[in-house]
């Protein structure tokens, strides 16, 4: 791929003054994002996603942690990301997000990922949801197949029954005209044990779906590195 800007490629500490600043428009990445996406070396685009008066450094540093290594960067987990100076968690899933959405240029439109098991369904949500500070209760959109067709967040707080509106979960399953649904919620304590209140809810949006016929496959709680299924532990959904 080509270096673009050779100014990307200097050593940020031989800088005091962020680079951008001194860079004139058109050599900043966003500006050369704006013009020719493709002629952008990985740095540029890096920078671009990242943002702020440090982007190009904190590009760099992202980059070098990573040896230069595309590959190893998409693998890496959001956490590691966010080892990196001026690279919050917050950051860290946007570049995350960006890579993926690299990939599935390449894909095409019906290769949507399919859920065979819990451990499918926690794989899409677990690196990002892992890296909440408040709890967020997110509902995963399956047609017949079980090919994933979105995943929306419908709730951010605790989740306990009093305050979680049952409608609001299945509300968008209703308009894409979904044959089930997957629920998660992480727990930022990083334990993933499910509460009372986490029982609770399951079993009425099981009742609900029941009502609705729309499946409830599983209630997933994420905790850091750890999952559990409330359903193969047959919680809430008897």
């Amino acid at each position: 791929m080509s270096t673009g800007n050779s100014l990307l490629l200097q050593s940020p500490s031989a800088y005091d003054q962020p680079r951008l600043k001194s860079l004139p428009l058109r050599e900043q990445p966003a500006y050369r994002v704006t013009q020719n996406a493709s002629a952008c070396n990985i740095t540029e685009l890096l920078a671009a996603v990242i943002g702020g008066n440090n982007q190009i450094e904190t590009a760099q540093a992202l980059m070098a942690r990573f040896d230069g290594n595309i590959r190893r960067l998409y693998q890496a987990h959001p956490a590691e990301l966010a080892k990196v100076k001026g690279i919050n968690q917050t950051s860290a899933v946007r570049i995350k997000a960006a890579l993926n959405l690299g990939l599935r240029i390449n894909l095409p439109e019906d290769a949507r990922p399919v859920i065979n098991s819990p451990a499918d369904a926690a794989a899409l949500v677990q690196n990002e949801m892992s890296l909440l500070e408040k709890e967020s209760l997110r509902v995963m959109l399956l047609d017949t197949k079980n090919h994933v067709l979105d995943i929306i967040e419908v709730y951010v707080g605790s989740v306990n029954s009093s305050q979680v509106r049952i409608g609001e979960v299945f509300k968008a399953a209703v308009a894409r005209t979904a044959s089930a649904i997957i629920v998660f919620h992480n727990h930022p304590s990083m334990d993933p044990s499910p509460s009372p209140d986490d029982v609770a809810v399951t079993r009425a949006i099981n009742q609900a779906g029941n009502l609705l016929d729309i499946s409830l496959l599983d209630h997933v709680i994420i905790g850091g590195t750890r999952w559990v299924s409330l359903k193969e532990r047959g919680l809430g959904f008897g």
